[in-house]
């Protein structure tokens, strides 16, 4: 269990932890810094709106597996689900980060307290349904290790529930994550403006769900010496290829449409940031558009880490870089990234620890020489 990468992770993670004590004691501004202008920071930008499309990719394979009856990716589903219980849970958590008066979370779960016109009251609410469901759709790898064959075939005959609320509830929070920033109106640039951002949102979400599943898969195949499984995620690249292919369509197209082509090359650093965008956007179809490439491990996993750093952008763009307000400025804090590293650090931790003592990884006699992963 000690190696470099948990030694590391164990670092940010205590890092984060004495931050946020000291944040806990003396007020959210001893650490952040957000201000009246910008009231949320990298902590929501990150944590939550990030970190929760990072974490879809148990959201993703579930649409493909149990929605589109796609069974042969199966083996992809446990690992996928525990990197999205990992990464919802902290990212839901986080949210406590980020609270002036924290003591009152408990609010939103409280039926007299509860605004049901808000879409944040959605966000939350969704988002905390939506944790619970992961750890009880994780429970037969608890079964499998610590209990009997009776209780995983009662757990079966229930997931199914479980397993629908798993595929709703990332769809409407996803989407309405967009639609917060369609709240924020003229305070947010054109180039990120629109009537479409929700679905904007829950496409690049689903996309980069499924890019999480290959850079995952990838790594854990050479950390672990495991056979490659180059040829099944082959067949997922296609689902990123078509998202993204429509998902390019709709914003170019809304943009021209609603005649805002001009601010395309006409907004200064905005521009390049958009610019870039539609770049780390483009280049998982111009990678993954030949048949050919979708089984190469290089190839899958350069469009996978374009498809996050694109994605990932989208979000710090529309919550923070494109966000404006007259007279303030906001840029994180030592703190808030040293928090936010933590997070990462806690769920690179968390992940490695379940892997090495559940069954989540599907199990092989051997892993392949590299003869073999060659000509696979």
């Amino acid at each position: 269990m000690v190696t470099k990468t948990t030694v590391i992770a164990t670092v940010l993670a205590l890092a984060m932890a004495a931050l946020l004590g000291y944040r806990f004691v003396f007020g959210l501004g001893a650490v952040a810094n957000i201000n009246n202008g910008y009231p949320w920071g990298i902590w929501v930008a990150y944590d939550v709106v990030i970190g929760t499309a990072f974490a879809c990719g148990g959201y993703a394979m579930a649409l493909l597996v149990y929605i589109l009856n796609k069974g042969k990716y199966h083996p992809l589903v446990r690992p996928a689900l525990l990197a999205s219980m990992f990464g919802y849970s902290l990212g839901g958590f986080s949210v406590l980060f980020d609270l002036g008066r924290w003591w009152n979370f408990w609010h939103i779960l409280t039926p007299g307290y509860a605004n049901p016109n808000s879409v944040m009251f959605e966000v939350a609410l969704c988002v905390t349904c939506y944790c619970l469901v992961l750890w009880i759709e994780f429970t037969p790898a608890f079964a499998e290790k610590w209990g009997s064959a009776a209780t995983k075939r009662k757990l079966n005959k229930v997931l199914f529930v479980f397993i629908a609320l798993g595929v709703l509830l990332p769809t409407m929070h996803q989407s309405s994550l967009g639609t917060m920033l369609v709240v924020f109106g003229t305070t947010v640039h054109p180039l990120w403006q629109t009537t479409l951002l929700p679905l904007l949102f829950l496409i690049s979400a689903v996309s980069m769900g499924f890019s999480i599943v290959i850079f995952e898969a990838t790594l854990v195949t050479n950390v672990y010496n495991r056979p490659s499984e180059a040829r099944i995620l082959g067949y997922v690249t296609r689902y990123i290829v078509w998202l993204m292919s429509a998902y390019l369509v709709l914003r170019w197209g809304d943009i021209i449409v609603e005649g805002k082509l001009d601010k395309v090359f006409s907004s200064g650093g905005l521009s390049f940031v958009f610019l870039l965008e539609t770049a780390l956007f483009a280049l998982p179809i111009a990678l993954l558009a030949p048949k050919a490439n979708r089984i190469k491990p290089q190839m899958q996993f350069i469009a996978a880490v374009s498809m996050l750093l694109g994605g990932s952008l989208y979000r710090i763009d529309a919550f923070l870089v494109a966000y404006h307000r007259a007279g303030w400025h906001y840029f994180p804090s030592v703190g808030e990234l040293t928090v936010t590293l933590g997070i990462i650090g806690v769920e690179v931790l968390g992940y490695i620890v379940f892997v090495k003592k559940l069954p989540v990884l599907h199990p092989v006699e051997r892993a392949l020489p590299a003869a073999a992963t060659t000509a696979e």
